[in-house]
């Protein structure tokens, strides 16, 4: 079987309905959260992806029982204190920042060093800034080499609690912090730049006791030690993540149509959406619901007559940080100049995002201007592509892989991309998806 994907026709006009697969953040820390409560929690619509199959395998070598199956995932919780440490475990957290930062928090009083590990990718990634506040609880870690992975973890049996400004608006960083402060005697004080708050709405449809005081900028979040967790049974809703990927492919293919049904709207998640309606675009979402705590809405979108080009928001980044390589893609058919800044961030994900938005654009004939943390994109509506494109050695970022078959079924030209498997990372159904739309 072949490692690429050839993509050398445009899509036609569609009018459909569509349904993606579950939120990849809630499909990992339900996995977590259920592996720490008292007793067993079951999931529908579990994102069956590599990076979710990654976090359950993780609390199967912790000693958790799991059960799953195309219908459901059971998971038969120990209780917070409930992992079989042993000596010698290896954790694989393969490509998922999520799972590899998250457990770091739920390791924090392991009495055996345990090993993270991952792929090429994620071993790249920086796992100081996670590591450097989790030392202050009195965790100890060894790193193989200066920041990323392999790092072994020993927790500590007289755990402290801290105080600690997390400026970086990484949920990622944050949620790590409140497991270990969840397992800590004392008061845990966590003050974080606002990002996606997945965690916290499920800490408080548990009743735990933590406490979010919101203010402008920034989230003032209180920990204390959690005695007891109840199961957690849900229904996962879809990833906005995923969706936007079909919501940039109407936005791009002319008189076209979508409804994308029972989608995650959580509002720390929809600055794509605040982002596409600046540049003109009608999306609107429908049949508004909450769904233990959570937003869930079938968001309806229509392909523009010309977008508008934006000086983006940075308000907005931490709330689309995922997807700017397919908002880049839509400003290339901007009629004018679009300036996108404060994103060095996206050089924390799987590969160097803002690198690789500028390339993919560059091979397309788009006129780019890169920073460190910025980019500026000028847009050329009328832009047909009809040479041949070659995306590789991209990480295997999965994004990156349907960002650019998206590119081709839109702008056209003939693309060869690499790597073929990556997508199936977060979304293994995006190409089935895709045969569908096509028909």
């Amino acid at each position: 079987m072949s490692n690429f994907q050839i993509v050398n026709k445009k899509i036609n006009p569609f009018k459909k309905e569509i349904l993606v697969p579950g939120d990849k953040s809630l499909s990992i820390r339900w996995v977590l959260f259920s592996s720490i409560a008292s007793g067993t929690s079951k999931a529908q619509n579990l994102l069956i992806s590599k990076d979710v199959l990654a976090a359950i395998k993780a609390i199967r070598k912790l000693g958790i029982k799991v059960i799953l199956n195309k219908k459901f995932c059971k998971i038969f919780g120990r209780g917070i204190n409930g992992f079989k440490y042993k000596k010698n475990i290896v954790i694989n957290a393969e490509n998922s920042g999520t799972l590899g930062r998250l457990i770091l928090g739920l390791l924090v009083n392991s009495p055996f060093p345990i090993k993270i590990i991952g792929d090429q990718s994620l071993s790249k990634r920086d796992f100081k800034r996670i590591t450097k506040p989790l030392s202050k609880f009195g965790v100890s870690f060894k790193f193989n080499k200066e920041n990323g992975l392999p790092l072994k973890i020993l927790g500590s049996k007289k755990l402290v609690p801290i105080k600690y400004y997390e400026k970086k608006g990484s949920a990622q960083i944050k949620s790590s912090l409140i497991f270990a402060g969840m397992r800590t005697e004392g008061k845990t004080t966590i003050k974080a730049k606002k990002s996606r708050n997945h965690s916290e709405l499920l800490i408080k449809y548990l009743k735990l006791p933590i406490k979010v005081k919101k203010e402008k900028n920034f989230d003032v979040i209180e920990v204390n030690r959690v005695k007891r967790i109840s199961p957690l049974n849900y229904k996962i809703p879809s990833d906005i993540s995923s969706a936007s990927f079909f919501i940039a492919l109407t936005i791009l293919t002319e008189n076209s149509e979508l409804i994308i049904k029972n989608v995650n709207v959580n509002p720390s998640r929809i600055g794509l959406v605040s982002i596409l309606k600046k540049m003109g675009v009608e999306i609107k979402f429908k049949n508004l619901k909450l769904y233990k705590g959570e937003k869930i809405a079938n968001i309806k979108v229509k392909s523009p007559k010309f977008l508008k080009p934006i000086d983006c928001p940075t308000h907005l980044n931490s709330s689309a940080i995922d997807e700017f390589l397919i908002i880049f893609l839509i400003a290339a058919k901007a009629k004018g100049i679009s300036f996108f800044k404060g994103l060095s961030e996206l050089d924390q994900k799987e590969s160097p995002r803002l690198k690789w938005g500028a390339r993919i654009l560059n091979l397309m004939g788009v006129k780019t201007t890169v920073t460190k943390n910025s980019i500026k994109i000028f847009g050329n509506p009328s832009l047909k592509i009809k040479k041949k494109i070659i995306i590789k050695d991209f990480l295997k970022d999965h994004r990156v892989f349907m960002t650019s078959v998206i590119a081709g079924l839109t702008f056209g030209g003939q693309w060869i991309i690499y790597d073929k498997e990556s997508f199936k990372t977060s979304f293994p159904s995006f190409l089935k998806i895709l045969k569908d739309l096509k028909k």
